[in-house]
């Protein structure tokens, strides 16, 4: 093979291997999101009143292991105004409060 089809192919498993990571990060971010939603609608906070604290809102910088994308995660919900936070950092759905609120 020549020089130059060596350069094509790399450039084209870079730029695979770049799409691919992008890929794992989106799933990762997605299962996070999936994960917090349903965290908490299992603890039962649905409203201001009910909301809970989460342990995995920060994020700490000596941690071991991958990475940790339930802090992010939560930052996108809340600004999204899919999920709500009280002023002394506890969270809420603010999707299934305003439901239950309109049914009940």
């Amino acid at each position: 093979m020549t020089e130059t089809g060596q350069i094509i192919v790399g450039i084209f498993f870079l730029v695979l291997v770049y799409i691919f990571t992008r890929r794992v990060h989106g799933w990762r971010m997605k299962r996070a999101l999936d994960f917090i939603l349903k965290d908490l609608e299992k603890k039962g906070a649905v409203d201001h009143a009910s909301a809970v604290r989460l342990p995995y809102a920060t994020s700490m910088f000596f941690r071991m292991g991958t990475r940790d994308y339930r802090p992010k995660a939560l930052e996108y919900l809340v600004s999204s105004n899919m999920v709500g936070m009280t002023g002394d950092s506890r969270y809420y759905l603010k999707e299934k409060g305003s439901q239950m609120a309109e049914a009940g």
